[in-house]
């Protein structure tokens, strides 16, 4: 689907000939197909927040200062082949703080007393686990004892027929893969009783540091069980249903971590998570309870190919954690569509996805499958591994992140994610996977500073940060979330947001009309209209910034779908509507001119406020179309009044971060410029020229350095007017801009 743009679009031989024929035509002037990322005017730079207090890092709790996550994921065959001597000092000497060892609940690695924990078959009464803890404790690594509660075998089945999932017909549902394990229920006694026995037994007789629990809760989607519990509960696509789930993941969560506190009160028990915007428990309510965010996010898949996919993931935590630990899983073997799990992947793939977790906040953490002498018959993840740590190590206060520096704030509706069903009109089962991509893609090219904010975090504290709010066809909104937003507005804040955007109630039920419809300055006229050959058109009425950059067309591409919305005065752009694309003589439009706005634009005081009532960001992944990303790379400028906190100029399609740190600042550049940016692995590094950064300093903030860590070398510096800048003269993969102040 994007394989045809993904690097034609960015490429970098194709930039010098594109800034040399906008030298030539003013941007006015500039044709529709020129580079979304060049030629606009410089962001007018706002003065960064005053600096944070001093921090004490060892007050806070111990995961918090835990930065490079280690696991050699054990195998039932490890035990009878594993050098863990070896398996420790490899991971010792790469840096690491933390290691996991498996523990399981499949197969139980140590000789377990807990009915139905099977010993793996080549166990042979060893405990290998507890040799495992022991090698990692006396080289100072913390331990984390890893669990796996979501299949078992036929004796457990046998015995408690009520612990498995069940289809509609009442049959058994077991592992795809493996069918002599069937999958358990999160709703049952298995839940209650034989994972609690498990921790406690482990947490008896070892010195574990935390539990987890792998493969739950479930990644991304809601389960479908019909056993006898599940049956009583709502439909599994109905919020009565997420609710009854989210109530049953803290409720077990709470309990596994006061069991894991049993022995020490410093530890704590956390689970499987990831799914990024998607995710299956609510991460509101689960941020507020976990301490450790644990994003199973290991690499791109056929579904998600594009690049930024741990940089998405890596914003969510941001989101709900509040500075809480988070790490994101990159797996150094092959994931994907086809699987080599005991394969390292290529290492450009490897490093950009390590790249992205540091780059987004998370802490970096490294994952192979054991085998041999627990580090692998394929060992070329191990040189990978083992530099980049090395690497981060000696970086650690550069790359621990305090504060995100951005001024637009991306809403993330999860219930919109995870429930919404796009209208049938439109035809995508992956409308909103779709639609997040077409948005993050283009803020990527229009470079812009954002975060992500979560629906359920909605207060005027959290929102007064942001100069504007981005909400992607949003469609599930509370009255209270929509009162929120309006009253973020009253405040002088700024919105986009578009299609069908507050359509829906928190519960998934339609409006008769926008709930932000007062907000917005809209009312609908009818219901989705899809296209049929050529999707509609906008028709410029009238100059706008908006529109800066187009010209010799009065017409410009619309979205695949829309809300028809009632007339207003002074259009910018109006409805061209949709007609037949083939045969080419019926190829024109029966009505050429109508009052139906293709854009609503209005300015209260300090606030703008832009609403498109197409699905503009999903049309912009389908196609490509650069007409659609300079139309939403001007409203977002207009909206945030051309206000940015960072700047970063340039060639090639990258993404930025900047963060205050505790020596000053840091900032982040990821080189997406590659022909395997939107699908497949990267197999190499196209490099970029020079990128120029730009900061307006806090009021008093004296500049000692500016290094580059990549790159190891310090870079000369300007600071006039209290704005510093600074020129990374080449960039590779990645590069991270450290800023010494005092």
């Amino acid at each position: 689907m994007v394989n045809r743009r993904a690097f034609l679009k960015t490429s970098a031989s194709a930039l010098p000939l594109a800034r040399s024929l906008e030298s030539l035509h003013p941007l006015t002037e500039a044709g529709s197909d020129a580079p979304t990322n060049l030629g606009t005017a410089a962001p007018i730079l706002i003065a960064l927040p005053d600096r944070l207090p001093a921090l004490d890092r060892a007050s806070l709790p111990w995961q918090q200062n835990v930065r490079r996550v280690a696991q050699s994921n054990m195998t039932e065959h490890d035990p009878a082949v594993m050098n863990i001597e070896e398996w420790a000092n490899f991971w010792h000497s790469a840096d690491a703080d933390i290691v996991f060892v498996s523990v399981t609940g499949i197969l139980a690695f140590y000789p377990s007393k807990v009915q139905f924990h099977r010993p793996g078959k080549f166990l042979a009464g060893r405990d290998f686990f507890g040799e495992c803890v022991a090698a990692a404790k006396k080289r100072g690594l913390r331990v984390v004892a890893r669990m796996s509660p979501d299949l078992n075998w036929g004796d457990a089945l046998e015995k408690h027929p009520e612990w498995a999932m069940r289809n509609t017909d009442d049959s058994v549902q077991f592992s795809p893969e493996e069918p002599r394990l069937f999958r358990t229920c999160m709703f049952s006694s298995y839940m209650d009783d034989y994972i609690p026995a498990i921790i406690e037994e482990v947490n008896t007789r070892y010195d574990v540091d935390c539990f987890y629990t792998n493969g739950w809760p479930p990644i991304g989607r809601l389960p479908n069980c019909h056993c006898a519990i599940c049956s009583k509960l709502p439909p599994s696509n109905t919020t009565a249903y997420w609710r009854a789930f989210n109530d049953r993941v803290l409720e077990l969560w709470q309990r596994y971590d006061q069991l894991a506190k049993k022995k020490k009160p410093d530890s704590f028990f956390f689970a499987n998570l990831g799914g990024n915007v998607h995710a299956g428990p609510n991460l509101d309510r689960l941020g507020k309870t976990a301490v450790w965010f644990q994003a199973d996010n290991q690499g791109r898949t056929y579904e998600d190919p594009a690049v930024w996919g741990c940089s998405l993931q890596g914003r969510v935590c941001s989101a709900v954690m509040d500075g809480k630990f988070a790490a994101n899983v990159t797996a150094a073997y092959s994931t994907g569509s086809v699987h080599w799990r005991n394969l390292s992947k290529n290492p450009a793939e490897a490093r950009m996805w390590l790249n992205e977790t540091l780059a987004s906040g998370m802490a970096i953490y490294f994952h192979f499958i054991g085998s041999e002498d627990g580090i692998g018959e394929d060992r070329r993840w191990q040189k990978i591994g083992a530099e980049y740590f090395q690497w981060a190590a000696k970086h650690d206060r550069h790359l621990t992140p305090r504060r995100s520096l951005a001024n637009i704030g991306v809403v993330m509706g999860q219930s919109t994610q995870l429930l919404y069903q796009a209208p049938a009109v439109t035809r995508a089962p992956a409308f909103m996977r779709e639609t997040t991509h077409g948005l993050y893609e283009t803020l990527l090219s229009g470079r812009f500073a954002f975060d992500f904010v979560h629906e359920d975090r909605l207060q005027a504290d959290r929102l007064s940060k942001y100069r504007a709010l981005i909400l992607p066809n949003v469609a599930m909104l509370s009255d209270l979330q929509c009162q929120q937003i309006s009253n973020y507005v009253k405040s002088g804040g700024s919105i986009l947001a578009s299609f069908e955007t507050s359509l829906y109630d928190e519960n998934l039920r339609p409006r008769a009309d926008f709930g932000l419809g007062d907000v917005l300055g809209i009312s609908r006229s009818g219901e989705v209209i899809g296209s049929n050959g050529n999707s509609y058109y906008g028709r410029i009425e009238r100059a706008h910034p908006i529109l800066a950059g187009f010209a010799d067309t009065h017409w410009l591409p619309g979205a695949q779908n829309r809300v028809p919305v009632k007339p207003i005065a002074q259009p910018v752009l109006t409805v061209v509507p949709g007609f037949v694309q083939y045969p080419p003589e019926l190829a024109y439009p029966p009505l050429s001119h109508t009052e139906e706005p293709a854009v609503v634009l209005r300015e209260r005081d300090s606030s703008r406020i832009a609403y498109f009532p197409g699905d503009i960001e999903r049309t912009s992944w389908l196609t490509g179309h650069g007409d659609l990303a300079r139309l939403m790379h001007n409203t977002i400028r207009w909206i945030t009044g051309e206000e940015s906190l960072v700047s970063v100029e340039g060639e090639g399609f990258i993404e930025m971060f900047a963060w205050e740190t505790e020596p000053g600042y840091a900032v982040h550049l990821l080189n997406y410029t590659n022909p395997n940016a939107h699908h497949g692995w990267m197999n190499s590094v196209y490099s970029l020229g020079a990128q120029t950064v730009s900061l307006r300093l806090p009021t008093g903030a004296r500049v000692k350095s500016v290094e580059l860590l990549r790159a190891a070398r310090v870079l000369p510096f300007r600071l006039e007017g209290g704005v510093l800048r600074f020129v990374i003269p080449q960039l590779q993969d990645y590069e991270v801009a450290a800023v010494t102040v005092s």
